[in-house]
């Protein structure tokens, strides 16, 4: 494909944007599982910050009451800062080490995160050169040019881009149906983790038990059980244990809540406190039980977006005349889809966001426990920001 970019190279050192980043897309993550959590039955895995550097890409090329409602969503006030934050965590994010040093001698381990942003425009579009500017400054990125008059040919091509950026888990982020030959922007974000645990579970630990539903009623899971956790939070009606991945940076945070208060605890689960979670987790020692799972949700988020304060975006009324005056644009779909598989040795998870927008018609003591035998959250953080990577739950590891 034919590729529209800016000459300007990907931007330095933005790190004085992180923190105020960070606090958006903690907010953003917590708003958005709160509505899904609230429209879906049963399991939710998802990459809020998928979406959040997606929107926040989208956003750049948004003006007038479209870009504030978009930005109020993403607990942001100015576009620019916001995108030299995104910069900034993913330059972090990036640096992470891949390659560590095995076990007890052992083969070497290998970490693996990667994010990565595409945005597909129709070709013969003039596109605005501020909007091509940020696109390669903070988000290192251009214009791919497509035709989509060719639209199953446009489709298999974003696709495919997915499909690979994920290491094949998100193979078709785009059904048909979503793209048409009104379609003049498709903007996709892809994420792909996988590590093995800095303790994995051992295989011969992991027992039959019980999984106790919200319902009362019990299903029989694999437990996986071992003294992996090595940091614990306790608060109003939950406890909390870090798992960390190998290395120590990237670690996943559990979320047991008490017997019969799963939903209380859900529904508590801001911005602040999740930032409080993460940051707060004191090292400690903790034994862990935890179920097997592989999980996975589709979703289009137009609702849950529109809910959360930016409906203009998806109507007549939108405004992205910074990203081209050639034609007036709106979105059609945001749409999304999360993958996490858990087991004794690490986790893999990926995650990718498209936003398609088209022409309007117009110690010595007894260890800590935490045993995740009933509902819990979970979210894949990295430890030295912040930021949380992936957030989910569980209402039955079986489901899968």
């Amino acid at each position: 494909m034919d590729l529209i970019a800016s000459d300007l190279p990907r931007a330095g050192d933005t790190s004085i944007a992180m923190p105020s980043a960070v606090a958006a897309v903690s907010a953003f993550s917590a708003d958005l599982f709160a509505s899904l959590a609230r429209s879906k039955e049963g399991n939710v895995v998802c990459s809020p910050y998928s979406v959040a550097v997606a929107l926040g890409a989208t956003v750049q090329g948004a003006s007038g009451a479209t870009a504030a409602q978009m930005l109020d969503v993403l607990h942001s006030t100015d576009a620019g800062a916001l995108a030299d934050g995104l910069n900034a965590i993913d330059a972090a994010l990036a640096a992470r080490p891949t390659r560590l040093p095995g076990r007890n001698g052992g083969e070497p381990q290998h970490v693996q995160l990667a994010s990565a942003n595409s945005l597909c425009g129709q070709r013969g579009m003039t596109w605005e050169q501020p909007f091509l500017d940020v696109l390669a400054r903070d988000f290192g990125t251009g214009m791919r040019v497509v035709d989509y008059g060719q639209t199953e040919a446009a489709r298999n091509a974003i696709n495919a881009w997915v499909c690979e950026q994920t290491q094949t888990r998100i193979p078709e982020l785009i059904a048909a149906g979503v793209l048409d030959g009104d379609t003049r922007l498709t903007l996709v974000n892809a994420i792909y983790f996988k590590a093995p645990w800095q303790k994995p579970f051992e295989p011969w630990m992991t027992r039959e038990a019980p999984f106790h539903r919200l319902d009362g009623s019990m299903v029989s899971t694999q437990l996986m059980d071992g003294p992996t956790g090595d940091r614990f939070a306790r608060g109003p009606g939950w406890v909390a244990a870090d798992l960390p991945y190998a290395g120590g940076e990237l670690a996943m945070a559990l979320v047991v809540p008490d017997a019969g208060r799963f939903a209380e605890v859900e529904e508590s689960l801001t911005g602040e406190l999740l930032v409080d979670l993460l940051t707060g987790l004191q090292p400690a020692p903790v034994q862990i039980g935890l179920p097997r799972w592989t999980d996975r949700t589709q979703v289009e988020l137009n609702d849950a977006l529109g809910e959360l304060g930016m409906p203009i975006a998806f109507t007549n009324g939108a405004d992205f005349s910074a990203m081209t005056t050639q034609e007036w644009l709106k979105i059609k779909a945001v749409v999304h889809e999360g993958f996490i598989a858990v087991d004794e040795a690490g986790t893999e998870a990926a995650a990718a966001t498209a936003v398609t927008a088209v022409r309007m018609s117009l110690p010595s003591r007894p260890p800590l426990s935490v045993v995740a035998d009933r509902p819990f959250l979970y979210v894949i953080h990295d430890r030295p920001t912040g930021i949380p990577l992936f957030i989910g739950r569980v209402l039955e590891p079986t489901a899968g």
